[in-house]
């Protein structure tokens, strides 16, 4: 350079000062990666760093959480898809990475083979196929703090009406789902009118439309069909009463839902109320062994109008014909003409026997086989009964009778509880709660209780026979996997085999690997190998392949796809200066060869002009 030549002078003090100018710029590259997210963009600069990087270690999800408050709290509560089994525990940053510019979207996942159930909300019927901006919108979100948020997933509760019109304006219960199913709003098939209405639906009113009694209305501008506050304690509240009121108000008495020309018998009728009480065999005989039901209705039930009802022979034949007397009641009464009075009358209370349950409808010559004075051994049930069981619940302690277990109101009730069965040695607990008993005591038409076994072969089938290595089930049984709650809900550490999962394979489910090659429904954990190729394809084509083994593993990481582990430096061309900020496909693009988009990475040619015209 020529000192004293004044434009020599100017050019490189410009160019000093050029130099010194790009210092900050290149500090700045080396300490931050990339720019932030559009999200994170006020968090830009070298004094924030610290607001979500912790010097000398990672990025702390704690950090994280303190500005994502509303997150936090769902987490801190055990709720939501961030408190899940598959989330909890990990990096926020596994999953929401940065640096990667102002255009990246750091909520990223497959809307089609997201599981939806790991938020504590499981996706039923038409919710399958809605999509998730339909529900998950602003106007679905009560805290107005979280519905400012963009494109936030929070905030929604799974009450139907959050999302969904009230039809019914408020006159019936909001809980939809005790009428309505998630595959249709019409029918309404999880409603039962017998389970679930005042007035359970039977006979011709089955076939009747909704329509006909639930008639529709307008309500508030908009079309209303009336569920609730209908009258329907008296027929005569939908029905004209023919009778017009001479046989009182209880149709009922008479008629059925079947058919209204259909006579019950009258068997619910009031005949109190007439001149002649029921009362014993008379309450117990059909209406038309008196009275003429054929008759119209303006004198049907008038046979004995100004007859002596009070003399039995106006019904009856005087079999005696009349040597003892016409009041019959002197011997017989009117529930049995076959029993004494006093019989009838006898109150068994008195005994140290009462008469419960279905011991009440049992014929006194039943237990009473010689004469009614004589004593009959009652202390125990098999005094009378046979042993259903055959002798297989006698205990050599004590002598177990039928009333442990039963009732007098039928052999079929039975008194032992849950609570009971804890006390044997075998407790119920998780699925075998909602296990009836038949399923485990029964076998054939005898019922078994002694020797049953306690551990999960005795009842269940080994499906894994050769399909996994005894280690993992001989000591502690399918519980080293499964549990009682539920069989497909497994809980086994992976770390205990072979090969522990990291990365990606700790968010894959179990079938994905464990699957037999002639596709059957039973996994298989044996002798699956550990190698990248077993399970991926090679998309490389074997170009990274040495002695006909390609060990993905010095390239790529389970914790995602791209090349992390690969250094470049390592090949015939490392990468300096302006190719060091190159993106890989500028330089290995895909070309097709045979038939298929191929990338190229063994490049043998690296001279200038082999990519630079």
């Amino acid at each position: 350079m020529n000192v004293r030549d004044p434009d020599s002078i100017l050019y490189h003090s410009k160019l000093l000062v050029l130099l010194l100018g790009l210092i900050p710029c290149a500090l700045s590259s080396q300490i931050s990666p990339g720019d932030l997210s559009a999200a994170h963009e006020h968090l830009e600069g070298l004094s924030n760093c610290t607001l979500c990087h912790t010097l000398g270690d990672k990025v702390s999800n704690q950090k994280c959480l303190d500005c994502h408050h509303f997150l936090n709290d769902r987490v801190s509560a055990g709720l939501g898809y961030h408190a899940s089994v598959e989330v909890r525990g990990k990096d926020c940053f596994s999953c929401h990475s940065e640096h990667h510019g102002r255009g990246f979207d750091m909520i990223r996942f497959d809307k089609e083979k997201f599981d939806h159930s790991l938020t504590g909300y499981q996706l039923q019927g038409a919710h399958k196929q809605v999509d998730c901006r339909q529900c998950h919108k602003p106007d679905n979100i009560i805290d107005y703090e979280i519905r400012e948020l963009e494109n936030t997933y929070l905030g929604l509760t799974s009450e139907c009406l959050l999302c969904h019109e009230d039809y019914h304006q408020n006159t019936l219960s909001p809980k939809c789902s005790k009428c309505h199913t998630f595959e249709s709003f019409s029918p309404a098939s999880n409603f039962d009118h017998s389970e679930d209405a005042d007035f359970a639906l039977l006979g011709k009113h089955k076939g009747v439309e909704c329509i006909d009694c639930h008639e529709v209305v307008e309500r508030n501008g908009r079309d209303f069909q009336m569920f609730s506050g209908l009258d329907f304690m008296s027929c005569a509240n939908c029905h004209k009463d023919v009778h017009n009121n001479r046989l009182g108000d209880n149709c009922k008495a008479c008629h059925t839902e079947i058919s209204f020309s259909s006579f019950t018998g009258g068997q619910g009728f009031n005949h109190n109320l007439t001149q002649f009480p029921l009362r014993g065999a008379h309450a117990r005989i059909d209406c038309r062994s008196c009275h003429d039901t054929q008759r119209s209705y303006e004198v049907v039930f008038n046979d004995y109008s100004g007859e002596n009802i009070e003399d039995c022979r106006t019904c009856h034949e005087d079999v005696h014909e009349g040597r003892f007397g016409t009041d019959c009641r002197q011997c017989h009464n009117e529930n049995s003409w076959r029993l004494e009075t006093e019989l009838k009358e006898f109150d068994h209370d008195l005994t140290s026997f009462p008469l419960q349950g279905k011991h009440a409808g049992v014929n006194c010559k039943e237990c009473h086989s010689y004469q009614l004075t004589e004593a009959v051994a009652h202390e125990r049930c098999m005094d009378c009964h046979s042993d259903y069981h055959e002798g297989r619940l006698v205990s050599d302690v004590e002598i177990v009778d039928c009333k442990k277990c039963h009732t007098v109101f039928g052999f079929a009730d039975h008194t032992f509880t849950i609570e009971d069965h804890k006390n044997t040695d075998f407790a119920l607990d998780g699925a075998h709660l909602a296990t009836p008993c038949f399923a485990c005591h029964q076998e054939g038409q005898v019922w078994l209780y002694d020797d049953l076994g306690t551990h999960c072969k005795d009842c269940h089938e080994n499906v894994h026979i050769g399909m996994m290595s005894p280690e993992y089930y001989s000591d502690k049984a399918c519980t080293y996997c499964h549990q009682t709650d539920s069989w497909q809900k497994i809980d086994f550490d992976h770390d205990l085999t072979d090969f522990e999962l990291v990365g990606r394979h700790t968010e894959i489910s179990c079938g994905s690997c464990h699957t037999g090659d002639d596709n059957s429904d039973l996994p298989i954990f044996e002798d699956l190998g550990m190698e990248c190729y077993i399970c991926h394809d090679d998309i490389h084509r074997g170009q990274f392949s040495e002695n006909g083994v390609t060990q993905c593993e010095k390239c790529h990481h389970p914790n995602q796809w791209s090349p992390s582990n690969f250094n470049h430096d390592s090949t015939a061309f490392p990468l300096k200066g302006a190719h060091a900020e190159l993106d890989c496909r500028q330089c290995h693009v895909p070309e097709l060869r045979d038939g298929e988009l191929f990338v190229n990475y063994r490049i043998e040619e690296f001279e200038c002009i082999d990519c630079h015209l």
